[in-house]
């Protein structure tokens, strides 16, 4: 999408809000002062959700969600040929491709700019597996169970999806960008100056 080559996914942390649990409740408030889950989440262009991970606690960054997740091995190793597009909140690595913080005018700004726009793909299929499932809104039975109930609506909301049923009312909710910037592996940095290179100069 927008010019990006080799894209196999957008990935993206969301908030589930949850009741406060009883044990380690600290641990599940986020950074807006409320409980949840934090979920990532990876998706294609076509709003089919490829990969979950829902057992986490709100407190939790979304860059550590990765960084421990089994994907990140797997990109490592080869597994898939192809890019992940991640926000600023995640490392710029050879595999997970983040925006430039500061981009140059010309290519770089091309760049971000498709960036986002691709990226924007994942938001929108977030915003449609909430749209569809309202008890994601605010889910009251224990971490361990809203856990079973997230994953159970990603399943749904892909059967939903190749069965080409009707999406719900879409709701964008805010941009999640985390303002914690992580520096670029060097690796990283060198894939996307490299695609920014080839792909999007004027």
């Amino acid at each position: 999408m927008k010019g990006f080559p080799s894209v196999i996914g957008c990935i993206d942390g969301t908030h589930i809000p949850i009741t406060a649990p009883s044990h380690n409740e600290a641990d599940y408030v986020n950074r807006k002062s409320i409980h949840s889950i934090n979920v990532q989440i990876i998706c294609d262009a076509a709003h089919i959700i490829s990969n979950v991970e829902a057992k986490w606690p709100g407190s939790v960054h979304d860059s550590r969600i990765y960084r421990e997740s089994n994907l990140i091995n797997r990109l490592q190793r080869g597994e898939f040929d192809g890019l992940l597009l991640g926000d600023r909140g995640y490392p710029c690595q050879p595999r997970l491709l983040t925006p430039y913080p500061d981009p140059e005018p010309g290519p770089q700004q091309n760049f971000n700019r498709a960036h986002c726009r691709t990226r924007a793909r994942v938001e929108m299929t977030i915003g449609l597996l909430k749209a569809r499932f309202q008890c994601l809104r605010h889910l009251r039975v224990t971490p361990e169970r809203a856990c079973d109930i997230i994953v159970a609506c990603v399943v749904l909301h892909n059967i939903a999806t190749i069965r080409g049923e009707q999406h719900p009312a879409l709701q964008i909710e805010d941009p999640d960008d985390d303002p914690i910037h992580l520096p670029a592996i060097q690796d990283g940095r060198a894939v996307r100056d490299t695609i920014c290179h080839n792909h999007f100069r004027v």
